[in-house]
């Protein structure tokens, strides 16, 4: 494996560009013919995905509006500093874009900062709307019944396996679980038979960000009785078995090595290093992730690798003992908002509905390797058949659970990573770090909890 940059260059050049696109953004001079877009730029070079759509966008939207122009103003950061910017350009008028791009994880936060601005008066005018599903309209939608944001598409999680590593440790190549034991048991194996390469991943940490809470915890505890959230008594959980199981399950994932090397694992490119290296190369046997990786690997990303889908395996994540549903996902997924202080909302409003005609939405599904939400396009066969793997995390949707965006989780998703954090490196039990966790908890929601 490469030598893994420290974070602190990373962080300095992304606080740089970040800086460079607050200027940029905004002001009382703005140009009313010209609407700002902000997104999130991988910090991976090779990776443009999402750079050249926007890039195709804007020449369709300045053909069809003579007249107008588009600037996209991209942020280069890791995600948790990708937030921070964001919120820092949407506070005011003169740093504000006309259009930004927000994680559903952090959209209700910045709705109750009163960043954003509604788009029912919009949707109520635009046909496609009624083409979106309605799980996918939900995510952006806040408590007070409005709509703040337009999904791009969403994601569902499974298991990744390595099929010539499966043979070399004498497991099957069609691998589907059952329960969590059948999973560790098959790292053990690999472990013990394979040793030169690493087992098991599962994302964990504060490095990791939302992914070791959303790809790793939660993929975990809603295979189990509990949830993060008592929808009914609109609370919190603390306390519950759930959580402790599946703190439980990582601490064996890092006490037993069947995980990467906690250095590696506490990286904060470990995302990275997991699709750009340890896959790729056949170092990994099994790998807890989202339906999004193949976009790293499309021709043109800089890590092309046209062999994936015939040496990858897909498994969906069996619930703790198999019971039902049997298998578990996780979904979330990016919007397109409105800030309260753009300078020319409705034009923002016009490069969305560009952006989401039926042909450019499966466009950019195809592109990042996201999963539809619109009805028509996940209808249409050749998305189905557009790229190998589509149709089976398109089917997981049936199984899938949204988390609890509301104000706090951004919070709550930082006291799940630190728990994590604690039993990965052994230097916390399961029932401290589950105790920990559930204080932080209670301080993050003004003690809105109900206690198992």
């Amino acid at each position: 494996m490469p030598v893994r940059p420290t974070a602190v260059l990373p962080s300095l050049l992304a606080t740089a560009l970040a800086a460079s696109a607050l200027t940029a953004c905004g002001g009382s001079g703005s140009d009313p013919d010209t609407v700002k877009v902000s997104f999130k730029q991988s910090t991976d070079n090779s990776i443009h995905v999402m750079d050249d759509y926007l890039a195709d966008i804007k020449k369709q939207f300045e053909k069809a509006n003579p007249g107008k122009k588009v600037e996209l103003v991209p942020i280069k950061a890791p995600d948790s500093e990708y937030y921070t910017k964001l919120q820092q350009m949407l506070r005011s008028a003169k740093t504000a874009p006309d259009l930004v791009y927000e994680d559903t994880f952090l959209i209700n936060s910045d709705i109750t900062s009163g960043y954003l601005k509604p788009l029912d008066a919009y949707l109520a005018k635009w046909p496609d709307w009624n083409r979106f599903i309605d799980t996918a309209k939900a995510a952006a939608k806040a408590e007070d019944g409005k709509t703040y944001g337009v999904p791009d598409g969403t994601d569902t999680r499974g298991l990744w396996y390595d099929k010539g590593i499966f043979a070399k440790a004498g497991l099957p190549a069609d691998w589907q679980p059952k329960t969590w034991d059948e999973v560790l048991d098959a790292a053990r194996t690999i472990k013990r038979r394979v040793p030169d390469v690493t087992p098991l991943n599962v994302y964990t940490g504060k490095p990791a960000g939302e992914a070791a809470t959303m790809q790793g915890f939660e993929m975990l505890l809603y295979g189990t009785e509990d949830r993060l959230y008592d929808d009914a008594a609109k609370k919190w959980i603390a306390g519950s078995q759930g959580f402790e199981d599946a703190l439980s399950f990582v601490e064996t994932v890092y006490r037993e090595k069947l995980g990467p090397d906690v250095s590696t694992a506490l990286d904060p490119n470990i995302q990275t290093i997991v699709r750009g290296d340890l896959l790729p190369k056949g170092k990994l046997g099994i790998n807890l992730d989202g339906s999004w990786l193949p976009q790293d690997w499309l021709p043109g990303s800089g890590h092309e690798w046209p062999e994936w889908s015939s040496k990858l395996g897909l498994a969906y994540m069996p619930t703790q003992h198999g019971q039902a549903p049997g298998k578990v996902s996780m979904s979330g997924g990016w919007t397109w908002a409105v800030p309260a202080k753009a300078a020319n909302p409705d034009l923002a409003f016009d490069f969305i509905r560009t952006m989401q005609t039926e042909a450019n939405a499966q466009k950019w599904y195809v592109a990042n390797s996201g999963i539809s939400v619109r009805e028509d396009v996940a209808a249409d066969p050749a998305y189905a058949k557009a790229q190998p793997g589509i149709k089976f995390f398109t089917d997981l949707v049936a199984s899938t659970h949204y988390r609890p965006a509301y104000p706090a989780y951004p919070k709550v998703s930082t006291a799940i990573q630190e728990a994590m954090e604690g039993v990965t490196t052994g230097d916390t039990s399961v029932e401290e770090a589950a105790r920990n966790y559930d204080d932080s908890l209670k301080a993050a929601t003004d003690d809105q909890v109900i206690e198992k």
